[in-house]
Order: C-alpha cells, then structure tokens, then sequence
C-alpha cells in the first residue's frame, strides 16, 4: 500500500527527497482538454519558493517545474502529468555530523525505528522540501477548477505568528499578496519582521497558524459520513509537515459557544439560502454550504535550530545537538503557498466524485 499519494479521482503522488537529484508528483485523474503551460504552475511554485528573503531558508532553490507528460498543444490529454523540479543547491555535507544523530523534534529517530534506515541529508523525505511537488499538482488543480466553478477563488495567509496576532478588524485581502508574511495588514508587517529577525539572532525559532479560505465553492459538494469534504481538507492539512492541529470554521473555538451563538442562522435571499454567520466553516454534515470553507492549521516551531538540544546517537549514547544548515525561522510562512495547494486538490477531488455522482440532478430551494 502507497503512502505517498491522496485523493479519491483527482489524485496525487508526490516523490523525491530533499537532497536527491529531483522531486516531483505523479498526478492522475485530471479532465481533458484544461489549458496548461509551466508558466501557470510556475507562479504558485515561486511563492514556495526559498531563498527569496530575509525571513525564510536561505537555501536558494529555482525551484523550476517541468512537465514530463499529460499535456499535448498546450492542453491536458487526460493521461497522468509527471512534474519534476530538479534540486540545484543541496549542502548534504551540512548534515554529515547528524548522520549517526536523531535531531530533537525531527522524524529521524520515528524514520529509523520503522525503516531501519533514514537519508540524513536534510531529513529526506520527511524535508519539508517535498511540499514543492504538492504546490506544483496544486497549480494543476486550481487550472481544473477554473472549467468546473469559474468563480472559485482561495486564498491563504497567517493569522499568528507565536505571540503575535493579527488584527481582524484591520483584514485587508489585498495586503497579504504584498509582504514576506503573508499577513492581511500591512501595517502589522514591521512589528512582524522584527520579532521574528530577533528570535532568529537568538539561535531559535517560532510557530503559527496559517489560514486558507475557498470561497466561491458552490453548495453540494462532499459526502456524508466517510467522504466528508471537511474529513479531507482536514487529513490534507494535516500531513503538511509541521503541523500539529487542524481545525475547520470555528474549530476549537466552537466548545466555548453556546448552541444559540454556534448555530449560523439561514435566511432566503434573492439567489438562494443565506448564513447569519459562518461558524461551520461552510461545511455542514461533510457537505459544502456555498459560504467560504475556511480551514485553520498549526505549525510547531521549526526544530533545526542553533540552540543545542540533547539526544542520543544510533548506539544509545546520550549527545548535545546543534543542527546546521539553512532553516526557516519560521516554517508557517512558506506552509501559506503549501495549503492554497491542498485545498485546491481537495477541492477538484470532491467537484470531480459531486460532478460523477450527482451531475446536475442537485436539489433545488425556492
């Protein structure tokens, strides 16, 4: 059994390690005849993409994709695509002291106890630089989308950053394009940037929690009980590496509530139902509502740091770490381009199973 690939119709597999020659994604199950060039997976990639400023990794990857197969003229045959994206700037020698080493917080010492052997290099397969090939599958899956729900729209940002929060009354859709952060305030960046260059200075690093929004998802998509459209963004969120929670709308929150303030009331409008609220998250029974899905997530601090940590060694033997190399700071910021991906690949996958399932024969209100 496979556990490198997800999705039902629309379905991915991801491939490569951090310091081999190449990684990529085998992706099946996309329609016929959807326009497709590198240059629209490209834009989704270059916003992953490290190396680009001060407050990510400075390991400066191009991070260019190739499309090997499953396009013809321009357009999608509806044959499986092979993306690959060569890796240009490894260091592997950086990791040569950790070879015999399990690194605090790092999956090498659950890698070892379950294969009996682990690449090093960079954590391997477990590198967070495997999400490269999730953004590239997710820009094939956003150009899909675009024949099936014309008007959907996603979009990510953070919402916090350790002891820093964003201001929701100051939100503004179009300053998160606009700074390092991927926050929706621009006038919060500075404080932001300074915070994190000082706990970088301090040899340490920090968590977050990013937020990815679908709005435009038209009602009706998901499936009761097993294929739940909530049960899938949660599981794609989740295996994102680093992140340690998931929640969908109002998510934990919703156990300090009461049933009269969780409840979003509904009202007939002019084009169909209407939500008072969206404390759901868009979702009701597993089944999109027609609000905005709005999925939240949290990622632990970064566990390469320069402050040193005790372990053991392959032989048992205690040891102090300090792991070398170049990290982010704070992985949350590069994990924003990560989760726009997956939400479009679990989007597609559930227009996809609605479209084979239901077709057009969709209950109709009013």
């Amino acid at each position: 059994m496979s556990m490198n690939s997800f999705g039902h119709l629309f379905r991915v597999t991801t491939w490569g390690e951090s310091h081999g020659p190449a990684l990529g994604a085998t992706v099946d199950g996309c329609p016929p005849n959807v326009p497709l060039e590198p240059e629209m997976l490209q834009q989704w990639l270059d916003k992953r993409r490290p190396g680009q400023n001060k407050n990510t990794t400075q390991r400066n990857e191009p991070d260019a994709v190739k499309i090997l197969s499953g396009v013809f003229d321009g357009m999608s045959t509806g044959t499986p695509f092979q993306l690959m994206i060569e890796n240009t700037d490894q260091r592997s020698k950086d990791y040569g002291e950790i070879s015999q080493t399990f690194r605090p917080g790092h999956a090498d010492i659950t890698y070892f106890q379950k294969y009996g052997n682990r690449d090093y290099r960079g954590g391997g397969r477990s590198s967070a630089r495997e999400t490269a090939a999730r953004v590239a599958a997710g820009g094939v899956a956003r150009e899909a989308i675009k024949a099936l729900a014309p008007g959907l729209e996603i979009k990510g940002y953070m919402t916090r950053m350790g002891e820093l929060e964003i201001d929701r009354s100051r939100f503004d859709w179009d300053a998160i394009e606009q700074n390092d952060f991927w926050i929706p305030d621009a006038g919060a960046v500075q404080e932001w940037e300074d915070y994190l260059q000082a706990l970088r200075k301090a040899h340490d690093s920090v968590g977050a929690v990013v937020e990815v929004v679908a709005r435009g998802v038209p009602a009706g998509i998901g499936a009761p009980v097993y294929g739940k459209l909530d049960t899938d963004l949660a599981a794609a969120m989740m295996s994102i590496n680093a992140v340690k929670g998931v929640e969908i709308g109002e998510g934990m929150n919703a156990a300090r509530l009461k049933g009269s303030e969780n409840a979003d009331e509904i009202y007939m409008g002019e084009n169909g139902p209407e939500y008072s609220s969206n404390h759901a998250g868009g979702i009701l029974g597993g089944i999109s509502t027609g609000q905005d899905v709005v999925v939240r997530f949290a990622v632990k601090p970064t566990s390469s740091i320069l402050t040193p940590r005790q372990s053991i060694r392959k032989d048992g033997s205690a040891t102090e770490v300090i792991t070398k190399g170049r990290h982010d700071p704070c992985v949350g910021i590069r994990a924003v381009p990560v989760a726009e991906a997956m939400m479009a690949c679990v989007i597609l996958d559930h227009l996809l199973l609605h479209r084979g399932q239901i077709g057009e024969n969709q209950g109709r209100i009013g």
